[in-house]
């Protein structure tokens, strides 16, 4: 059955939706951090979907809130009031730290992000944006403009006027042996210079990752963001944290991952776990700012009341059993078992992130190459001892491993044994 879907898969679909594993699984049931596969397998998933299934697999009080509200009424659009939608705004803007917030509702990242671009450049009057290198903000037409990974960035054609800060990587590269101190001067210079040579007016806004998703987990030291603000702040240009992967408590250490940069965000954008794995995501930026379209607008799906409604209730478990206090110890656990399983491979660079969003990246030679082939061996390996996990960086070198935030210390325990014998046994 596996073979024939796949057949039908690449017959019907583009070649470009890649699917993980020599041999792809389709996963048909989820129960908490498990979920199994078409011939009854199970798996540990320590992905979650793309860090999007946020509090567990088939979580009671999320499918109850679903089936009752799709009981009652699945669409409306938001030409009507919609009490979820209203309510689940309530929640977010209270929860982000910006002033006088008001939320929009998307069905994606990628349109969430869009909608914070076109905010900026509406209430800015200018197409001009500063982008990270490294960076992953989505796939439309737009998104791939200010995406710095050259693997998801098919078009050199943009709607906006881009500017590049220095991201990514601190094993090779300019930012390479950098210390903290170092690496905060050369931000810092390099945005100076920006200003000054690249932009020309009034520059819109600047968007960021605090931990850079699809780019490998890679991040700046804490504080680095909030002294660029401080370049920009002067200028009027506007701050954008794409919250997409670092949202709601998965860094442990906050509910945002802007608040370990010393960031006051004019915009958030979030996705991915805000729903559980329902498609929701969003827009949070002050009143001013979310005000100053000119032109009418609605959504159409997003904030549908279904998405809604399963959006208020994964926000209050996620609040009621403390999901972020948790990921701060299973992420500690998770980066210690990481680290014991590294420990003398070589052909491991660096393990990096915060809480349970982690990076492993794979490397082979002095100079510290990027070792792709040994990343994903260690990705087939995890699979065949019923692991699931995730792959990126620019050169497809990385583990990403971000299980849900209510993983539990025995399932830890789990997955820390199934790594010291993958991480320990991939090596060149």
């Amino acid at each position: 059955m596996a073979d024939s879907l796949l057949q039908r898969h690449r017959a019907v679909l583009p070649t470009w939706i890649s699917l993980y594993y020599d041999e792809p699984i389709q996963l048909v049931h989820g129960e908490g951090r498990y979920v199994f596969d078409a011939d009854g397998r199970r798996y540990l998933d320590f992905f979650g979907g793309i860090l999007t299934t946020m509090v567990g697999h088939a979580v009671p009080e999320v499918v109850d809130a679903i089936a009752e509200q799709a009981g009652r009424i699945i669409h409306s659009s938001t030409l009507y009031l919609i009490e979820p939608m209203v309510e689940l705004a309530e929640r977010l803007a209270g929860q982000s730290g910006i002033p006088d917030a008001k939320v929009f509702f998307t069905t994606s990242g990628t349109e969430a992000n869009d909608a914070a671009l076109l905010l900026a450049s509406s209430y800015r009057r200018s197409n001009q944006v500063i982008a990270i290198k490294n960076s992953y903000h989505g796939r439309s037409f737009t998104q791939i403009s200010v995406t710095g990974n050259r693997n998801w960035s098919p078009s050199s054609f943009s709607p906006l006027a881009v500017s590049w800060l220095q991201g990514g990587s601190r094993l090779r590269g300019p930012l390479a042996g950098l210390t903290d101190a170092e690496y905060l001067a050369r931000g810092k210079a390099d945005l100076e210079d920006v200003l000054m040579t690249t932009t020309s007016g009034d520059v819109a806004a600047i968007i960021a990752e605090p931990i850079q998703g699809v780019g490998g987990f890679c991040l700046p030291p804490d504080g680095y963001f909030g002294e660029l603000q401080k370049i920009l702040a002067p200028h009027g240009i506007l701050y954008i944290s794409d919250e997409v992967q670092t949202g709601f408590g998965r860094t442990g250490e906050h509910f945002w991952g802007y608040e370990a940069q010393g960031v006051q965000p004019d915009m958030i954008t979030f996705a991915k776990g805000v729903g559980n794995g329902m498609a929701l995501a969003g827009v949070i930026a002050r009143g001013e700012i979310m005000d100053s379209l000119g032109a009418s607008s609605i959504s159409t799906f997003g904030g549908s009341p279904v998405a809604a409604s399963a959006g208020v209730a994964t926000f209050d478990y996620l609040m009621r059993h403390q999901l972020q206090q948790n990921a701060l110890q299973r992420g500690a656990e998770l980066r210690q078992g990481l680290e014991e399983a590294a420990a003398g491979n070589p052909s491991i660079g660096e393990i990096r992130g915060k809480g349970l969003m982690l990076g492993v990246e794979f490397v082979e030679g002095p100079n510290l190459d990027p070792a792709p082939k040994l990343a994903n061996e260690a990705l087939e390996h995890a699979k065949r001892r019923g692991l699931l996990i995730g792959k990126g960086g620019l050169f497809g070198n990385v583990l990403r491993i971000a299980p849900p935030l209510s993983v539990t210390q025995e399932e830890m325990n789990e997955a820390i044994a199934i790594f010291k014998e993958v991480l320990g046994g991939t090596q060149v």
